[in-house]
């Protein structure tokens, strides 16, 4: 029995119990040996940025605006539209802060539905400005792992042949790539997999990767982030846990011109229209 909890800041999710057991990563609560917080979030959404912008800032429209890394949407009260044991749904609406930072108006819906042991989450966007408006988005959900014992892996459904895995600088997408990191068609989480900040691939073949231990053979969850072009892993040293984030767009490049709607992949949404996407986390 899968049983979810959410809340209202962000409309983030606080809790994904299956038979009891708590697969989400919770947060402020968990301390390291010296009482301090590895990370306080769970599972916020990125909107409209993904990653960081060059300087934190971006040009919109011929104006600068600035944002911090991942966007403002995880920082701010949702409206909860409908909440029922399996099914949570929130919106945030454009308001007098967010055009300060991002002069779009805009409707984000954020949809939780469990069904069995799968929990999916949708995302939509609504413009409903009188304008063409671009967005990022993405997913950012932490899942409890004590990876740092050399014990877990990430393996993917497809073989993996053309694989890009991006490297950071200082929080932007460097010009050369990364390291290829796999291994047998996985990924082996080891203490020091993180040390260069996420690892961020492209040009995947899998629609679904998961997270087992090869140690014990036990698969633990698999995530399903079909339509999705980028994936990225990412944890904190030492921290028990490894966020699986299903990304529509990525950080500026280090080469960035900082015009926004010529990000890589920026979603471009007509007047009217809606967007919408979803990732599934199946516990196995």
């Amino acid at each position: 029995m899968l049983k979810i909890q959410t809340k209202k800041l962000g409309a983030e999710l606080t809790s994904v119990q299956y038979n009891g057991k708590e697969m989400l990563f919770q947060g402020a609560k968990v301390l390291d040996s010296n009482g301090n917080i590895y990370w306080k979030r769970q599972a916020p959404i990125l909107f409209p940025i993904v990653g960081q912008l060059k300087n934190s800032q971006t040009q919109i429209e011929g104006e600068i605006y600035e944002m911090s890394q991942h966007g403002f949407a995880r920082d701010m009260e949702f409206e909860e539209i409908s909440k029922t044991e399996n099914k949570h749904h929130y919106m945030l609406k454009y308001n007098e802060e967010t055009l300060k930072k991002y002069p779009y108006k805009f409707e984000l819906h954020i949809m939780y539905g469990v069904n069995g042991n799968t929990l999916t989450v949708t995302y939509k966007v609504k413009n409903i400005d009188d304008k063409t408006i671009y967005f990022g988005l993405g997913g950012h959900p932490a899942f409890n792992c004590d990876y740092s014992n050399g014990e877990y892996e990430i393996v993917f459904n497809e073989k993996e042949e053309d694989i890009e895995f991006l490297k950071l600088k200082e929080g932007l997408i460097d010009t050369e790539n990364a390291e290829n990191i796999l291994q047998d068609n996985k990924i082996y989480l080891k203490e020091d997999t993180f040390d260069n900040d996420a690892v961020i691939m492209k040009n995947l073949k899998s629609n679904k990767v998961v997270l087992q231990n090869h140690e014990t053979n036990q698969k633990i969850l698999e995530l399903d982030f079909t339509g999705f072009p980028y994936l990225a892993l990412w944890s904190k040293k030492g921290a028990p846990f490894v966020c699986i984030e299903p990304w529509q767009n990525t950080a500026d490049r280090i080469d960035s011109t900082q015009i926004y709607k010529d990000k890589e992949n920026i979603i471009e949404l007509l007047k009217d229209k809606e967007y919408k996407c979803e990732f599934k986390i199946k516990i196995l």
